[in-house]
């Protein structure tokens, strides 16, 4: 039998799960009018071939999935409460780690957030220049700052506490072009985006991220964390997946109450911040069923503002 053409792709799970592919009106607007491709068939088959050099880079189920054009952020119920931050605050700065392909940050920017105002980070450098690639931006038609590195590398964002107005950061806000690490913005970020991000670790790591980043925070009131990502009913190991993180630990999933926990009382001092966190029932595809074929899943959707 041969090894290329249909049979080949028929034996691929990342071509098994094309039927994925699926964009609303609003995204398909907007990758539009990104790429300039009008014709919607020319348009799919940019996408698909990027999501492959993206799958190559590291086989993450929301690239699996195309969920990078599930316009996630947008779609976050605080999400107009991001936009303000832009064009009420002078010198916001918006943070989006875990960026990957820039979908995000590019619609934010989109609906107003000031470009100059903008960064974004990543474990894998190759993901922002594959964005360009799917957007067919340049680093010139597109000039958000980019960081490359690990979020638990403490020389690019060490764990620290929050800071208040009695306590405000140090150092003056940094000129984002200049960076090398996001520790230079302790105490500067207004508002910071992670979505499917913290799901991926275990709970001790998810509760040093969120030390991490809530030390980025500003101490201005108003100040926050926006995200989504996979949650369950009640806390514990995540049931929708059957397998291990490669160095052995087992993905951790919050509920809303324990979200709510770890950082009203535990990252920030107790009656700080304002937590709001919500389930959202998805069905996976029967390839991604969890370990008991169950297709049903959660999303947790949360922002953590400070009062």
């Amino acid at each position: 039998m041969s090894s290329t053409g249909e049979g080949a792709k028929e034996n691929d799970p990342l071509h098994a799960l094309d039927t994925a592919y699926a964009m609303d009106e609003e995204g398909l607007t907007f990758m539009k009018a990104q790429t300039g491709i009008e014709d919607e068939q020319e348009l799919k088959k940019h996408i698909i071939a990027v999501r492959a050099e993206g799958y190559s880079i590291f086989p993450y189920g929301c690239i699996m999935r195309f969920a990078f054009l599930q316009l996630r952020l947008s779609r976050l119920p605080a999400y107009n409460q991001l936009l303000a931050l832009g064009k009420e605050r002078k010198d916001a700065i918006f943070l989006d780690i875990g960026c990957c392909f820039g979908y995000d940050v590019r619609k934010a920017i989109d609906d107003g957030f000031p470009t100059g105002s903008v960064i974004a980070a990543d474990l894998h450098p190759e993901f922002w220049e594959l964005g360009h690639k799917l957007f067919k931006s340049t680093p010139e038609t597109f000039p958000v700052p980019f960081l490359p590195g690990d979020a638990f590398d403490p020389a690019f964002l060490e764990p620290t506490a929050p800071f208040t107005a009695s306590r405000p950061p140090p150092a003056p806000r940094p000129d984002l072009a200049t960076l090398t690490a996001l520790n230079a913005l302790r105490g500067h970020v207004s508002a910071i985006h992670a979505s499917a991000f913290f799901h991926l670790f275990d709970e001790e790591r998810q509760t040093q991220l969120a030390h991490a980043l809530a030390g980025l925070l500003s101490p201005e009131p108003g100040s926050m964390l926006i995200g989504g990502h996979r949650g369950q009913p009640v806390a514990g190991v995540r049931t929708d997946l059957g397998r291990r993180r490669q160095d052995g630990t087992k993905r951790f999933a919050h509920s809303p109450e324990s979200w709510a926990a770890l950082w009203d009382g535990q990252v920030f001092e107790k009656g700080t911040v304002r937590v709001e966190a919500v389930l959202r029932e998805v069905e996976r595809p029967g390839d991604l069923a969890g370990v008991s074929g169950d297709t049903k899943s959660y999303n947790l959707c949360w922002s953590v503002t400070r009062l």
